[in-house]
């Protein structure tokens, strides 16, 4: 593992210098000095970023997240750190504990020397010792393969590319600059490409370290189960994990809204609760394209991978997915992908009509009166305000027609147990937790200065109490619930969003109409 590792790793790193290298040498010869500079100053300001951006954390970690380092941890936990470690000739990493039910586990750092490591509560209130073991595992893979200085070192290809464009467009016109304005667009379509190949390399990456973990507990099973309780949220509530005390964690930080859910079968997880999750990575074809955009894979593909290192130690995979799809869903994408670039296409029309006919205001009204339509209804397919049905967590995860297009209108009852984001103070999100697992719950008023008010001094008074939501289910692709109201010891609290956005478009529509009759 370790050579492919290194393979996969230094051809990545030709392949992004190589093409940085071909462009700086153009920029020197079409702007000279004032390029290499440029690129200067941007190295120097990675370096000072990577040099400070521990310390920096470490102060984000206690004052927003309330992290607290230095505390004592499961015992079983420490020696498995302290022996892999030793093995690997890895400084013991500092560990903080985020006070907060949601299950987050991630690392960061500059090295292997000077590693953090950072756990929720979350992750031992949901996890038995196998499970903790085997996601620590992973951030200890992070830490023993330097992702971290891996990370910044690539990190600084798109960096300097955008520079270069920055540089090389912004210069007087004539024609050496004309050329050099070329190499910038150029510059900036290999920033595009490298930022796609950067999020390739991590979800590689991603991979190895769950090899790592894996080949250092011997237990496949226990990490594949984490990722099912953490990613999927599907969880046994055994007595033993009561006993248990946006870049290398456990899961992609942008996609953290996906958390926990509880379904007993003999004690066990229910491997066809965990098939009916999978259904949707597996056959929706936005769960291709939110992968291609993220730092992570599907869960869905890791543990199929997870699956294949079991025979490895002679034992069955934890779970394999040989549900058959019923029907095709590229005409549901197709048509989410028209309804969501449509209003957009139909502006760009109304403008060049306007354009091509002398400024004709009625053109251009239409046209923005229609995209304002179009946009409407894409709003509504969101925000579907009917049937609202009383559902449970596990029942939504088994959808597969939803998206961040295509909404499910549902009622849950449970408890608040954490943060959306756990531990920010900052974040106005919450965590519900029901009987049959949890999941997020996307807190979202018109104001963005009245959702951080309401996190920094109301959210905390939800904590550990029974509501009932209602709202619209979506995934973007992780599963999460837009509040459109939540009742609390008999009061109804209201999120205005839905009204707020409803009224401004039939005003803006009501508006144009107007005008454009005048």
């Amino acid at each position: 593992m370790k050579k492919s590792i290194i393979g996969i790793s230094a051809l990545t790193l030709v392949a992004l210098y190589g093409l940085l290298g071909a462009i700086i040498i153009l920029a020197f010869i079409l702007a000279g000095g004032s390029a290499l500079t440029g690129i200067i100053i941007s190295l120097i300001i990675l370096l000072i970023q990577f040099l400070i951006s521990p310390w920096l954390t470490d102060l984000s970690m206690k004052w927003i997240y309330r992290a607290t380092f230095g505390e004592a941890i499961p015992d079983y936990l420490k020696t498995f750190i302290e022996n892999e470690c030793q093995k690997h000739n890895v400084k013991y990493p500092k560990i903080a504990i985020i006070h907060d039910g949601a299950p987050n586990a991630f690392t960061y750092g500059r090295t292997k020397k000077d590693a953090r490591l950072v756990l929720t509560e979350g992750i031992f209130n949901l996890l038995n010792e196998r499970e903790v073991i085997a996601v620590v595992g992973h951030e200890m893979g992070h830490i023993v393969h330097r992702d971290m200085l891996f990370m910044t070192a690539v990190q600084a290809v798109p960096l300097i590319l955008y520079g270069i464009y920055e540089m090389l467009t912004k210069r007087n016109n004539d024609s050496d600059n004309n050329k050099a304005a070329l190499v910038g667009y150029v510059a900036y379509l290999l920033y595009v490409i490298s930022q796609y190949i950067i999020l390739y390399l991590s979800r590689t990456r991603e991979y190895f370290a769950d090899a790592f973990s894996v080949d250092e507990t011997k237990d496949p099973a226990a990490l594949a189960e984490a990722l099912v309780k953490i990613g999927f949220g599907l969880s046994t509530s055994s007595s033993n994990s009561k006993k248990a005390a946006n870049a290398l964690g456990i899961f992609d930080a942008k996609t953290s809204k996906s958390m926990v859910i509880t379904c007993m079968d003999n004690g066990q997880v229910s491997k066809e609760k965990i098939k009916n999750a999978m259904k949707w990575e597996m056959w929706n074809p936005w769960a291709k394209w939110f992968e291609f955009n993220s730092t992570h894979p599907l869960i869905s593909k890791r543990l199929e991978e997870i699956s294949k290192k079991s025979y490895e130690y002679n034992q069955e995979p934890y779970v394999k997915f040989d549900l058959q799809k019923p029907e095709s869903y590229i005409d549901d994408f197709i048509t989410e992908v028209l309804i969501s670039f449509a209003p957009s296409f139909v502006l760009i029309c109304s403008v060049v009509a306007f354009i091509i006919s002398k400024f004709d205001k009625f053109y251009f009204c239409f046209g923005l009166m229609f995209a304002l339509g179009l946009s409407y209804y894409k709003f509504n397919r969101s925000h579907k305000n009917s049937n609202y049905k009383e559902t449970k967590v596990s029942d939504l995860l088994s959808e597969v027609k939803v998206s961040h297009i295509t909404s499910v209108p549902c009622t849950l009852e449970g408890t608040i147990i954490g943060r959306g984001n756990p531990g920010c103070i900052f974040n106005e999100d919450f965590v519900i937790k029901d009987d049959t697992g949890i999941i997020f719950l996307d807190y979202n008023q018109p104001l963005t200065i009245v959702n951080k008010i309401f996190a920094i001094f109301k959210s905390e008074q939800y904590f550990n109490k029974i509501i009932k939501v209602q709202g619209w289910y979506r995934r973007s692709p992780v599963p999460y619930v837009e509040i459109k109201t939540m009742e609390i010891d008999g009061k109804v609290k209201k999120i205005w969003t839905y009204s707020f956005r409803k009224t401004i478009y039939i005003i803006a529509l009501i508006a144009i109409a107007i005008f454009t009759f005048i």
